[in-house]
């Protein structure tokens, strides 16, 4: 085939100008041309070359002769070449070097380029390079000449060009393209060659597109490289993905009249393939056929390839009947393409089916067909036949690779099988296996859903080991779990473990790490964060300035929350209500309610609208304040502006009017809670008991408790500690007992406070014995006693004048770890004054 094209080319004369847009008729091999060819970037227009090429009778005959002397001896004389240079210019020495082409020693005049250019500072044009690349291919010195091409395309030899880097490229092209007139065809086609493989291998990472434009500038000069530079150059392109290049390329090849082999023809039924263009693919195979062209393995698993991806199974069995009609054997290929067709579409018995049809004709599968029915089955969730196909893999002595793992922990947490899927990364990690992004982020996404942070965490330590970034989504998820678990420190370690490895999170993350830190209190390590965002560029939003003064407020340092409300303006972010609301928070909380009052109105008068969250902060603060009209005021605006109700403003007020003794108040916010749809809470109920305890009207209390469990709604522990310490202030300790029974039989425990007030009860009745029982289960159900449950046992026991026992207990404090307050020194110096006493009063 070889000789042959060098014979049809022999016979060109002339060479092709393609001007026009290519239109092919439907009898031609190629596909039709659907838009006008675009060789992109736009080759420019020739440079008139060959329009100086001189006739030799017109040039300096002088000169002419002293270059003719250096350059046709088989050694370079450097000392003529000393003489001559200070007489020659680069234009005089182009002309003469094509002149003497004929009569010139290629080796010389590499040398003599050479030494002129780096001893002599002599400047040669870009065509007098590209005549020596000519004249070195001519006399196969085809590695010399590869090297200057190299070097001469890379503008790092001396060079006159007469255009930029960009259109270096089809400078050099045009002019080897040119020369075809000039020099012999068979060196036009090794110089097609030289070229296309010099662009496609060493400057391939300008991308394959150079490569294919200057074949397409080659082929309108009518210079083509050989068939088998034609498939390199076709090959490079589809591996690359550039395929509407390789389509320019082939109809290139058509128009020249090259006739395609079967690897060609295979190259472009696996580019129309990958192009989604299977019918062409089709239209091509019929055409090899016709054309003689017997196609083989190669051509078949294309063509089968492309059909399974597309889901035309149906076809794709049809050329496979066809392959072992025409005594072409499938491959261990053809059948992993089948499968691999298979299980995409879903279809795992027909791939299993293959998969016994090419286990009976010899084939053993391999780690591709093996992972790919793993990863079919771990995709549709049936881990257990994934894991049958694995040990079917190992009992044929295949070890599963990173791929084979990766599926595996896919199909794991899909199974929700979080703890086998942890097991599989960490012997990828102990077997140091590539890990996909997707595996890590998988299995880390499910610890974090199980609330396994530091686990989450150790996985993303690994993540950054390997120069993986995990994304924003699952950092931010991470981050904001660890401050919730109370590990700041491991949030704060892992950001900036992000930022040693050039991972910047964003501000999302960040905000959650500032957030847990200020919810933390940790004011002091926000502070050092956000010096290091600042510093890296990280611009703060709303969210960011509110958090802040979120942790500013609660640490009661509003003066500061303030200061950032106004940095916030001054960089052009407006607060927002839920600014407002923080501040307002804050001031109430510090007892700053005329403070609060003023925002408030600022707030309205700027155009804010307050949420009920606003009204709720003002109700409370007003309330806190003892100011209870006004926060009733508030309240009936609320309701006028028909915004959302809810307990919380309710309870503000309820809670108030409970504390001044003013329960027909608090009764008529219950009611009217009750006519409006609001649903009374625990803390609603909580703070009418705890009037009625204080007004003595416990009965009345516990009819509440009862009124609770009709509504549906749960008593907690606080509404029976309120009514516990409503029986004890009276003494009635016996109903103390059937409240305390009815707590147990509704399985919920007392607390420190529980204990606390009927011990102090016990005590005040002169029951000591009860009360040191209660203080001994207490602390066998592990719950602590503090120093206000210390002091109330003292001094019952002082009262009694049991004072030796009230100084055991308070060693019993000092060696749990509990202070000894002026309470308990104050109660031991009274029991020292009071007369002993012997008799028990029970």
């Amino acid at each position: 085939m070889q000789s042959l094209m060098d014979m049809r080319r022999l016979t060109i004369t002339k060479p092709i100008f393609i001007q026009s847009p290519l239109k092919r008729p439907l009898t031609c091999i190629t596909t039709t041309l659907q838009k006008q060819h675009q060789i992109h970037p736009q080759a420019p227009p020739p440079p008139p070359l060959l329009q100086t090429q001189t006739n030799p009778q017109a040039l300096n005959q002088s000169l002419l002769k002293r270059v003719s002397l250096i350059l046709s001896n088989p050694s370079l004389d450097c000392a003529k070449c000393k003489e001559l240079v200070p007489h020659l210019s680069p234009q005089e020495f182009d002309s003469c070097f094509l002149a003497l082409k004929s009569n010139v020693n290629p080796k010389t005049a590499l040398n003599f380029f050479h030494f002129v250019s780096e001893t002599c500072k002599f400047r040669f044009t870009a065509r007098s390079y590209c005549v020596l690349i000519h004249l070195l291919v001519g006399n196969d010195l085809l590695s010399p000449a590869r090297l200057l091409l190299i070097r001469l395309i890379d503008g790092k030899v001396p060079a006159f060009y007469a255009r930029n880097f960009e259109s270096r490229h089809f400078e050099i092209a045009q002019i080897m393209a040119d020369f075809n007139l000039v020099f012999e065809p068979v060196i036009g086609v090794k110089i097609a060659d030289l070229l296309v493989h010099v662009y496609s291998t060493q400057f391939k990472h300008l991308g394959f597109g150079f490569a294919a434009d200057v074949f397409s500038l080659l082929a309108k000069k009518g210079l083509f490289p050989s068939l088998k530079t034609c498939t390199f150059l076709l090959s490079s392109l589809v591996k690359a993905n550039e395929l509407k290049k390789s389509y320019e390329v082939y109809d290139f090849i058509c128009l020249g009249g090259i006739i395609p082999d079967v690897h060609l023809f295979s190259t472009m039924i696996n580019a129309f393939c990958k192009g989604h263009r299977e019918d062409d693919a089709i239209g091509l195979f019929s055409k090899m056929e016709k054309l003689g062209v017997a196609p083989n393995v190669v051509t078949y698993n294309n063509i089968i390839h492309g059909l399974c991806k597309s889901g035309r199974l149906d076809e794709a069995y049809r050329f496979k009947e066809k392959m072992v009609k025409e005594k072409v054997s499938p491959s261990l290929i053809t059948y992993s393409v089948f499968i691999n067709g298979l299980i995409k579409l879903e279809k795992i018995d027909e791939a299993n089916c293959v998969l016994k049809e090419m286990s009976e004709l010899g084939f053993v599968p391999n780690e591709v067909v093996y992972n790919t029915l793993i990863d079919g089955y771990c995709k549709m969730g049936n881990i257990s036949e994934a894991l049958k196909i694995r040990d079917d893999m190992l009992s044929k002595g295949i070890s599963p690779n990173s791929v084979t793992l990766n599926s595996l922990i896919q199909g794991f947490c899909k199974s929700d099988q979080i703890g086998q899927a942890e097991n599989v990364l960490e012997e990828m990690i102990g077997r140091g296996l590539p890990i996909n992004q997707g595996s890590f982020s998988m299995v880390i996404n499910w610890l974090c859903l199980k609330f396994r942070f530091v686990t989450a965490l150790h996985f993303i330590r690994e993540m950054l080991l390997r120069n993986l970034r995990p994304n924003d989504g699952l950092l931010t998820t991470l981050v904001s779990g660890l401050c919730k678990a109370g590990k700041q420190g491991e949030a704060v370690e892992l950001w900036c473990r992000l930022l040693g490895k050039g991972f910047v999170p964003n501000i999302v993350t960040s905000n959650a790490l500032i957030h847990g830190l200020c919810k933390a209190g940790n004011m002091q390590e926000t502070l050092k964060l956000l010096r290091d965002m600042l510093e890296r560029g990280l611009v703060f939003d709303r969210i960011t300035y509110n958090t802040l003064i979120s942790g500013c407020c609660k640490e009661g340092k509003v003066k500061e929350g303030f200061e950032l409300k106004e940095e916030m303006v001054k960089k052009g972010i407006q607060p927002d209500i839920y600014t407002f609301n923080l501040l307002l928070h804050g001031l109430c909380n510090a007892d700053k309610i005329d403070e609060a009052s003023r925002l408030w109105h600022e707030c309205k008068k700027n155009g804010y609208v307050p949420n009920v969250y606003t009204y709720g902060v003002m109700i409370d603060g007003y309330c806190k304040a003892n100011k209870v009209e006004e926060g009733e005021n508030l309240l009936n605006e609320l309701v006028s502006k028909k915004l959302e109700l809810n307990s919380v403003v309710y309870n503000s007020l309820i809670r108030a009017y409970c504390i001044n003794g003013n329960m027909n108040a608090a009764f008529r916010l219950r009611d009217d809670m009750k006519s409006r749809g609001v649903l009374l809470s625990c803390a609603t109920y909580s703070s009418l008991m705890h009037g009625l305890c204080n007004i003595g009207l416990v009965d009345d209390a516990k009819h509440l408790l009862d009124e609770m469990r009709k509504e549906g709604l749960l008593p907690n522990v606080v509404c029976y500690t309120t009514i516990i310490g409503g029986y004890s202030k009276l003494g009635q300790m016996n109903k103390v007992n059937i409240v305390l029974q009815e707590m147990s039989s509704h399985n919920i425990h007392p607390n420190k406070f529980t204990y606390t007030i009927m011990i102090d009860g016990f005590c005040k009745l002169g029951k000591t014995k009860e009360a040191a029982k209660l203080l001994n289960e207490m602390t066998e159900k592990g719950i602590l006693p503090d120093a206000v449950t210390y002091n109330a046992f003292t001094n019952g026991l002082c009262k009694e004048g049991k004072v030796e026992e009230a100084f055991k207990v308070c060693d019993e404090m000092s060696s749990g770890a509990v202070c000894l307050d002026e309470i308990t020194y104050t109660t031991l110096i009274d029991g020292c004054h009071q007369p002993s006493t012997a008799t028990n009063q029970e």
